[in-house]
């Protein structure tokens, strides 16, 4: 019988929100906990709602077409995929010249072996491979900006 009544304890409780206390110290600092610590007080929330039964209020349509993503006006859409462009283009200029400053930087790199390095071959190589990774990410970056914006 004790077992039972533990059981259906143990089962409702789950069923039921838990209850959260804010607490104060004396230094001011705040602690949130489901614990009720002396001095605490509990914290009343209104319970969340997932119901979407209304439209938006803007009247955007959503087709289901388009996954159920509001439509926008052509202008609007046109506007949007310039400013887009402008962006993709001012991200391959500026990558465009970071390869180019991570090309400078490799072969400076690959030219003078630092004091260390003459008696230590594999910090020179560490050192040259971690400029190579600069410039193989730079790379694809701008291989991927290209591609974005639909150039060769």
């Amino acid at each position: 019988m004790k077992t039972l009544a533990l059981c259906l304890l143990l089962a409702c409780g789950g069923v039921q929100a838990a209850t959260i206390y804010k607490y104060v110290d004396a230094q001011g600092n705040v602690t949130y906990t489901n614990v009720p610590l002396r001095g605490s007080q509990p914290i009343t929330l209104s319970p969340l709602s997932t119901y979407h039964g209304r439209k938006p209020a803007n009247g955007a349509d959503r087709s289901p077409a388009s996954g159920g993503a509001p439509m926008v006006d052509a202008d609007t859409q046109k506007q949007r995929d310039g400013g887009r462009k402008k962006i993709l283009e001012q991200e391959l200029s500026n990558e465009a010249k970071a390869l180019d400053a991570a090309k400078k930087a490799l072969a400076d790199g690959k030219a003078v072996r630092l004091g260390d390095e003459a008696r230590n071959y594999k910090k020179y190589q560490d050192r040259v491979q971690k400029l190579q990774d600069e410039v193989t990410d730079r790379e694809k970056n701008v291989t991927a900006l290209k591609k974005e914006l639909g150039l060769p």
